[in-house]
């Protein structure tokens, strides 16, 4: 056995009788009758019996191998009865999982068959009938059939095939062709310890990289997954390849693990194989992913129940998160240690001396001598600076490792309020290079939630929605890393602005302490932005810094979603709502540090949040914001002079197009202030010049389509007669096409025709026909638009899995834009198909005009805001307002209401 096994826990287990009687089944197959219901019974209730003892409190690290022991009586038996006279030609053997004895209620069962050669006649039809003879019993039977030949060929093309041959256990037949495999295989012939260990460690490295490199998934994968069981087994197999180590205890005797990270591994194994074990207990099957169908009732399962601030399910995935973070880490320690021992232990190299505490030595950094963390704990920030200063440096020996974790603990309050230790702590923070791997490194060394209290308590927490796909610690190192690539020349084409304002910044260190901050108080209750910025001013305080910038720095962190919950939910072409964001930032500084500290947090939230519409409205907000504050607060922008600006530059670009002056005029003439403030010039003159060539055939709907709008996505424009339903019956053709509506400004003429744009996006694998999908996105808007009487109801979707396992109340609030005499509806809902189709439909309905909409889903959550009149353009009465809310809250209720929590980015 190989990884952490039943010799690890003790002797291989007995079934016991009330799980599995023996004597009587083999009464029962003594009989002659057919072999398979006789198994398949006996299988199904000794599943049964593991069940129950499961779900009584037993824990998997018993039944496990109890499973794997029952599995050999059945697979042994039938071996026996299919194969008769030549039950000692071959020899059965268990590979993989199995192999090691360890099967969970849904693992596959594992056996490769070790044939003679040459191969007796009638032992082919017999082994194709032992297979079929297992399907049929009900095991899920991986299998292959081999001579010792073809195990050495096969094995020593495949690195797994190798491993699996590692784990072989023998069940029946002839035991010496296993032992001939074994010889023939072993390290002395194939595969070397060194040669073992690097095919090992990079097949680690790529399995990793197909979960993004992080173990903290919304969904994570628990065996393959960083910290998963995988890493635990990597452990295992380099130990018994290069030591000839059966277990990992005896890693312990030759000095390679210490018992207290012995008991890690086990511990952190026997939480992995519980979860496991009720996991394919829920699913049915093997199932390996922590899925969101599984996630709620694994919490209940456990004894997790909800408490004031935080959900039994976020209770426990962030347990799950912090054990795989541990063993993560350690699995890192400890292949390094394989390193340096199995491919290093010939190379004899001077070591670099840094300074009396630290010297490098093969590129690995390591402490001068044994007591150098319980002389001067401050070198354990110490060494990370200098990681810093030396970017040649390619990691930290494992000694000292593991002499790091061994004294982390002496991190306490005195420690912290040490200025030698704030110090160094504040000289990492404003170093030109490596911030971020730094804060990683103490991270995944433990480091920084020591140094940082309220950062450990964010480690490993999720929030159980869609929108936020990383734990908060991941999701805020990240935003760390966001905001250091924009100071980096090799990256500025990325997003040049941004980067040329961050090489603006007086004191960029501000901007990753606020980083590191915004999201510190995340689950502890009441408004995580102002307590945040009560921790971020404390710390800022105690660190030396001024009363000044410690003010700005906690300013940051509680202004952190201003900016992209004006730009997501405000009307951002009213001067209004710039010049009111205008006051509320105050200056350029606390705009530009705002702006990139936003965008970062935007970008880390999930990668597929940050798209070219966000970019552009976040930009357009900036762009607006600065404006105003050059200008001067007491000098707000004046309306009339932005429709101005707008309307000379829209000419501009029409007369070089040929059209007349006195063309354009009369095209205009009907349109009103808030067309040219909402539009961009090439928008404005893009719509004059279809207008124009429309001419007379203008009384039919007009559909005008960008594939590739400098907005992001494909934007659609529509002139047309102006009638209530327009925007109902627009959405509804824009639903049933399965496009996803990202903004939404509708404008009515002062002579009876409205614009309507929507910005739209593709749904995800929505394939690349995207002159296909313009076409008929253009037909489909002309016959729904064709018939504006015709009013038909929202057409209902499957809701996609992952969205059917979440429940957010459905708000509805109303509000007065007295500025503009209309009403704001502010809706927040669970993401559902027809979602806005359904909302048109009722508006149009009741008779109510959309003005403007702004559209934003996060995750399984949308919060989307319009801004309606009724159909004489004035704002909603009370009473209609009260209907409207009733009816909206009774369609989604009967849709499923499938609504859901969430707090913001």
């Amino acid at each position: 056995m190989v990884a952490v096994t039943a010799t690890d826990a003790g002797p291989a287990p007995v079934v016991d009788r009330q799980l599995l009687d023996l004597d009587a089944l083999d009464r029962a197959l003594a009989r002659g009758d057919d072999i398979t219901p006789i198994l398949q019974g006996a299988l199904r209730d000794a599943d049964e019996t593991l069940s129950a003892r499961f779900l009584d409190g037993e824990p998997a690290l018993k039944l496990v191998p109890l499973r794997a022991a029952v599995m050999d009586a059945v697979v042994t038996r039938a071996w026996a009865l299919c194969l008769g006279d030549l039950a000692g030609a071959a020899c059965l053997v268990a590979v993989g999982g199995y192999g090691r004895g360890e099967l969970h209620p849904g693992s596959d069962t594992d056996l490769m068959i070790i044939i003679p050669t040459p191969l007796p006649g009638p032992l082919e039809a017999r082994l194709s009938d032992l297979v079929t003879r297992l399907w049929d019993i009900g095991l899920e039977v991986g299998h292959s059939v081999r001579s010792v030949e073809d195990c050495v060929t096969q094995a020593e093309a495949d690195i797994t095939v190798a491993t699996n041959l590692m784990e072989a256990r023998p069940l029946a037949g002839d035991r010496s062709l296993f032992a001939a495999m074994e010889a023939a295989t072993s390290p002395y012939h194939i595969w070397s310890g060194p040669a073992f260990f690097e095919a090992k460690r990079a097949e680690q490295q790529r399995r990793h990289e197909r979960y993004d490199d992080t173990a903290y998934n919304l969904e994570p994968n628990l065996k393959e997954g960083p910290g998963g069981l995988r890493d635990i087994h990597m452990i295992g197999w380099v130990a018994k390849r290069h030591f000839n180590a059966g277990a990992l205890s005896d890693l312990v005797d030759l000095g390679f693990l210490s018992e207290s990270e012995y008991e890690e591994l086990i511990q952190g194994q026997h939480f992995l194989w519980d979860i496991r074990f009720a996991l394919h207990g829920l699913a049915g099957r093997r199932e390996d992913r922590l899925l969101f169908d599984y996630q709620a009732d694994l919490a209940r399962q456990f004894g997790y129940k909800d408490a004031t601030h935080t959900l039994a399910v976020e209770q426990f995935m962030q347990r799950y998160y912090r054990m795989i973070k541990r063993l993560s880490r350690l699995n890192e320690m400890l292949l390094q240690l394989y390193e340096e021992t199995i491919l290093y232990t010939d190379v004899d190299e001077k070591p670099q001396l840094l300074n009396k505490r630290f010297q490098v030595k093969r590129g690995f950094i390591e402490i001068t001598h044994r007591q150098v963390f319980q002389r001067y704990p401050f070198a354990m920030l110490e060494l990370f600076l200098l990681m810093q200063q030396h970017p040649e440096i390619r990691g930290i020996r494992a000694a000292t490792i593991r002499q790091l974790r061994a004294h982390r603990d002496r991190i306490s309050p005195a420690f912290r309020r040490d200025l030698r230790a704030r110090s160094l702590f504040m000289e990492i923070f404003r170093q030109p290079v490596g911030i971020t791997h730094a804060l990683r490194r103490m991270h995944s060394h433990g480091i920084l939630g020591r140094y940082i209290p309220a950062f450990a308590a964010i480690t490993g927490r999720m929030q159980y929605d869609l929108f936020h796909v990383y734990t908060v610690d991941t999701h805020t190192l990240m935003v760390v890393s966001n905001l250091r690539r924009l100071s980096v020349p090799e990256h500025r084409d990325e997003f040049p602005q941004l980067s040329e304002i961050h090489s603006r910044l007086p004191k960029p260190e501000l901007l990753y302490l606020a980083a590191l901050f915004h999201d510190i108080a995340k689950g502890r209750g009441g408004d995580h932005s102002e307590l945040g910025a009560e921790d971020a001013y404390a710390f800022c305080l105690q660190h030396g810094l001024s009363r000044y910038d410690c003010r700005f720095v906690a300013w940051l962190v509680r202004k952190h979603l201003l900016m992209s919950m004006t730009a997501q939910r405000r009307d951002i072409s009213d001067p209004g709502v710039i010049n009111e964001f205008a006051g509320e930032v105050g200056d350029l500084k606390h705009l530009e540090y705002l702006y990139l500290l936003t965008v970062a947090d935007i970008r880390a939230t999930d990668a597929k949040l940050w798209n070219t519409w966000r970019k552009s409205l976040l930009h357009e907000l900036y762009r607006r914001t600065a404006r105003a504050l050059r200008r001067g607060l007491g000098q707000p922008i004046d309306e009339d002079e932005l429709v101005a600006e707008a309307q000379h530059r829209a000419r501009e670009l029409l007369r070089r197009k040929g059209l007349h002056h006195m063309t354009v005029r009369s095209i205009w003439r009907h349109f009103t202030p808030d067309y040219f403030l909402r539009y961009s010039a090439a928008e404005v003159a893009w719509h004059t010049e279809a207008i124009h060539a429309a001419g007379n055939a203008a009384h039919e709907p007009l559909v005008l389509i960008e594939p590739d709008a400098q907005r992001g996505g494909i934007e659609v424009f529509i002139y047309t007669r102006d009638r209530d339903n327009i925007f109902a019956l627009a959405v509804s053709a824009l639903d049933r096409l399965s496009l996803d509506i990202l903004d939404a400004r509708i404008i009515t003429t002062d002579n009876g025709y409205t614009l309507d744009s929507f910005l739209v996006q593709m749904p995800q694998g929505g394939g690349a026909d995207r002159a296909g999908l313009v076409e008929t996105l253009r037909v489909t808007l002309r016959d729904h638009l064709h018939d504006p009487q015709t009013l038909p109801e929202p057409a209902t979707g499957e809701t996609p899995r992952r969205l059917r396992h979440f429940n957010t109340d459905t708000q509805i609030d109303f509000s007065d834009d007295t500025r503009n005499h209309r009403t704001v509806m502010e809706l927040i809902a669970g993401d559902q198909p027809g979602l806005l189709a359904q909302v048109g439909y009722t508006l149009a309905r009741h008779g109510l005009r959309v003005q403007n909409a702004k559209i934003a889903t996060l995750g399984e959550r949308a919060e989307d805001v319009f801004f309606i009149t009724d159909d004489a353009n004035a704002p909603l009465t009370s009473a209609t307002r009260q209907q409207l809310r009733a009816e909206l809250l009774s369609a989604f209720e009967e849709d499923g209401d499938i609504m859901r929590r969430g707090d913001g980015v």
